[in-house]
């Protein structure tokens, strides 16, 4: 049998990790919304869907970040770069709808 104590303590750490993943999933959908405006955008102007300078210039502020909050910058740079190739392929979907003739640069 498990001490009440330990139990409590378990529920409240799960609790704040639910609070947390509830957090995330809204502060990703919120950062889509604004990249799906970023990929309207670009597609107006038949800009490009990828832009590796700014991808990279991410990739490092990120990886400082991590690195300031002790959090391991190798799994904050693979986070990343998933969250990139999802919104590339959204800009790539919208600049298709709109007639986007450009390849991904």
């Amino acid at each position: 049998m498990v001490d009440p104590q330990v139990k409590a303590k378990l529920l409240s750490y799960r609790q704040s990790i639910d609070n947390i993943d509830a957090a995330l999933v809204h502060m990703l959908a919120e950062r889509f919304r604004c990249t799906k405006e970023v990929g309207h955008l670009k597609a107006q102007y038949d800009l490009p869907p990828a832009d590796p300078a700014r991808e990279e210039f991410q990739i490092e502020r990120l990886r400082q970040l991590a690195k300031d909050a002790n959090l391991d910058p190798d799994f904050a740079e693979k986070f990343l770069n998933f969250v990139i190739k999802e919104v590339i392929r959204h800009h790539e979907a919208i600049a298709a709808k709109h007639g986007g003739t450009k390849e991904t640069a």
